[in-house]
């Protein structure tokens, strides 16, 4: 019973309406760059200043796009870090390639939210 309770929290969080700024990992399960991102990534991330201003949010690729999310263009890879402001698009970085190319590529895109208003 408790699964069952943890897999309606997880439906519903996934399928909320999208917050002013955040970042969407779309994922596959048993993706190895996924497993990777949460093993380097994952614990620190909500703690830095990037992931203040964009929480993270989890879709998976298999499941239909939560309503809400105004997308330039469909996401075939996992994992695919679409950073989103108010529902709509600024950037995305396609896959993960280690620590430092991660939050080099994120870094200039948590700069143009201010830009994008």
């Amino acid at each position: 019973m408790a699964a069952a309770g943890a897999v309606l929290a997880w439906l519903l969080f996934a399928a909320r309406p999208a917050a002013a700024a955040e970042l969407v990992m779309f994922e596959r399960a048993g993706c190895p760059w996924c497993l990777r991102w949460e093993r380097e990534i994952g614990p620190i991330y909500p703690l830095t200043d990037e992931g203040r201003r964009a929480p993270l949010r989890r879709v998976s690729l298999e499941r239909p796009l939560p309503p809400g999310l105004d997308m330039r263009e469909p996401v075939f890879y996992s994992p695919t870090f679409v950073l989103f402001d108010g529902g709509r698009e600024i950037g995305r970085i396609t896959g993960y390639a280690g620590e430092d190319a991660f939050w080099g590529l994120l870094k200039p895109l948590i700069a143009r939210l201010g830009a994008a208003e």
